[in-house]
């Protein structure tokens, strides 16, 4: 791909460039350059792999956030409403379902359902908070998966493939677009309290570049010193460590010269992303620098500090930040949904929310896309009596911000909220959706490798046009 022409990237205001403390020189006609000076101007994508570059066509959004429900949230408690169960409650079904374990009967939801905005789409009051943007929210009730298992539909949600080892969205996110900001990471993944079995997979650069891999970080951790290890050098100052860094690139330049590996580029590359880091990382991801308002707006909770995180981080430039939820599965309700569902939904509720509200005062919605699910939805009938069992027939995602039409619904389950039955979008129609907004023909967007041209759909895929403004 040829380098972006620099009028063609859209950044957030001036004033938003003060808030975050970054100086035009950064983040402008320059782009490539920090104010300290620390890069090299490169001319190429193996001395600069991570420039920005330019999509296929001009985009509706620039940056991704994406809050991964790891679990597979049930959408009949969330945005999926089903009246009908209450007729049949612990009763069977006037259809056959074949579900991954033993369940019982129909198993209604015990949460009200509200209809929110001049579009009057249907929430629940689990997420009363994040209704308040009802107008903003393109809903898909009929999103279909592969399997009913985790580790699979994991892979399949994130790297478009839930039997090989591929890159993620985020990977190819960054392989085509680059990342205006070279001083920060342009793919983060927080997950707090470390990450799922096989969690890394997911934000893998598979047969790309390693220098398209996300770079994770525990926001549990706090501290800065603990969030990102050796963030401070102990032993040397700015000025030594840059020397060091320029005898170290000038010895592997001399050393790769007769070797075309990218593994040894990728390497180089993350050395001098660490450096950089060191400058500006520290800054990006202390939110006591935000008023107090902010902090509240967002709430105190791990969740809400991480979203914040990821508002600042898309602020200066960041492409692709993912919000995992919880240790382990929490949304992997297997049994007592209605306590256990009350407590993560409270946990997210506020700081999406708060985060929809503030991308929206910044002017950042427009060019920010949203998107909420996880990796499959839940069974209408109940598994042990209180819970449900996973269900990859049919399930709910929502986008918002970037080219989404908002109040929308695509797409419908049946009448007991089991199987998608109208307009069934599946995985690779999604992602195809998303590359759509950001710019790119997702049939173009490809890489040669082992002998063929792949791509993140794979040889599937349709843009979902009916949630596009």
């Amino acid at each position: 791909m040829a380098p972006s022409p620099h009028e063609n990237i859209r950044l957030p205001r001036r004033e938003l460039l003060s808030r975050a403390g970054i100086g035009l020189g950064m983040l402008g006609l320059s782009g490539l350059l920090s104010d300290e000076g620390l890069l090299h101007a490169a001319a190429t994508d193996s001395e600069q792999p991570l420039r920005p570059k330019r999509p296929h066509f001009p985009p509706r959004a620039t940056r991704v956030v994406h809050f991964f429900l790891n679990g597979g949230p049930s959408h009949i408690d969330t945005f999926d409403p089903k009246p009908l169960l209450q007729r049949y409650a612990g009763q069977p079904l006037p259809q056959s379902f074949v579900t991954e374990r033993k369940t019982g009967g129909a198993m209604p939801s015990p949460f009200s359902f509200k209809r929110y905005g001049e579009s009057g789409l249907e929430v629940s009051e689990l997420f009363s908070r994040t209704a308040q943007h009802a107008d903003d929210i393109a809903v898909i009730r009929s999103m279909v998966a592969q399997v009913p298992n985790h580790e699979p539909s994991l892979m399949l949600m994130n790297c478009g493939d839930s039997v090989q080892s591929r890159p993620s969205f985020g990977s190819w996110l960054m392989y085509g677009l680059g990342t205006v900001n070279q001083n920060l990471p342009g793919f983060v993944a927080m997950c707090p309290g470390g990450y799922p079995v096989k969690g890394s997979a997911n934000w893998q650069s598979g047969f790309l570049s390693g220098t398209y891999q996300g770079t994770s970080i525990d926001p549990k951790l706090g501290d800065i010193q603990k969030l990102i290890e050796n963030i401070r050098s102990p032993h040397a100052s700015i000025a030594v460590q840059q020397q060091q860094l320029d005898l170290l690139r000038s010895l592997n330049d001399a050393h790769g010269r007769d070797r075309d590996d990218d593994r040894l580029e990728a390497r180089i590359q993350s050395f001098e992303l660490a450096f950089r880091m060191q400058s500006e990382a520290a800054e990006a991801f202390d939110i006591s620098r935000e008023p107090k308002h902010v902090r509240e707006m967002y709430g105190e909770g791990v969740h809400g500090r991480q979203t914040l995180m990821a508002r600042r981080l898309l602020e200066r430039g960041v492409r692709y930040v993912q919000l995992w939820h919880g240790e382990g599965q929490p949304w992997d309700q297997h049994r007592d949904i209605e306590k256990d569902i009350r407590k993560t939904s409270a946990e997210i509720d506020q700081p999406i929310a708060a985060l929809l509200t503030d991308l929206k005062q910044l002017g950042m919605l427009e060019d920010t896309l949203v998107l909420w699910g996880g990796e499959f939805g839940r069974t209408p009938v109940s598994e042990g009596g209180s819970g449900r069992d996973h269900n990859h027939y049919g399930f709910t995602v929502w986008m918002a911000g970037g080219g989404v039409r908002g109040g929308t619904v695509h797409g419908a389950t049946d009448d007991f909220g089991f199987k998608a039955v109208e307009n069934p979008t599946s995985v690779h129609d999604l992602h195809a959706t998303m590359l759509h907004l950001m710019g790119f023909d997702h049939e173009k967007l490809t890489y040669r490798y082992a002998g063929r041209d792949f791509r993140l759909t794979d040889v599937h895929g349709q843009v979902v046009r009916d949630i596009l403004a």
